[in-house]
């Protein structure tokens, strides 16, 4: 019986904290990929389990530097994903994504 209330403790424990990190996305705040962890990525708009997995992974690697370089290091992360996931509020080092901005420094920087 004592393993059946720590497995739901642990089951309110994790949708207590989803929930608290989707409603302070609602409520307009950011969400840093840096520093996110794994319930404030899925629960921005857009985000599943499997990419939030990949985004913490490969900032394990290393953090990410600017969304050029997100869009380099995550399969699927195009312009549209980033304007989209940067409109639910994710910013890389505090900085929503900007397609004039992505351009000027990907026009800058060879590839």
């Amino acid at each position: 019986m004592n393993g059946r209330r720590a497995a739901w403790r642990h089951l309110r424990v994790g949708v207590a904290l989803w929930a608290a990190a989707a409603a302070a996305i609602a409520a307009g705040r950011e969400v840093e990929l840096n520093s996110a962890n794994l319930a404030e990525l899925e629960a921005i708009g857009g985000v599943g389990t499997a990419l939030a997995a990949r985004m913490i992974e490969e900032r394990q690697r290393r953090p990410f530097t600017d969304w050029d370089d997100v869009r380099r290091r995550l399969k699927g992360v195009g312009p549209k994903v980033a304007a989209r996931l940067s409109g639910e509020g994710l910013t890389v080092n505090g900085v929503p994504f900007t397609a004039q901005a992505a351009g000027a420094t990907a026009a800058s920087s060879p590839r």
